[in-house]
């Protein structure tokens, strides 16, 4: 995985719960730095990519790895 500034763990959280510690962090981050997100909730894929969409930040990377997801999302 590339260099990101910050992780936020989620594991356990359901959403929209992920989403909401996301959106809190990122807001509180810098433009063009990159939040690491770890989810265990298989609907955040999709929560995700709208949460790009939405807020015009822009989401780099999506994986999934032992049951667990992964996202990379940068500040713009």
């Amino acid at each position: 995985m590339s260099d990101f500034d910050k992780e936020l763990d989620t594991s356990g959280l359901n959403c929209p719960l992920p989403i909401i510690k996301a959106k809190k962090e990122i807001n509180g981050m810098d433009a063009g730095q990159i939040l690491h997100i770890i989810s265990t909730d298989p609907g955040a894929v999709k929560d995700f990519e709208s949460f790009a969409k939405q807020t015009g930040n822009e989401l780099i990377n999506s994986e999934e790895k032992d049951n667990k997801f992964y996202f990379l999302l940068k500040k713009n």
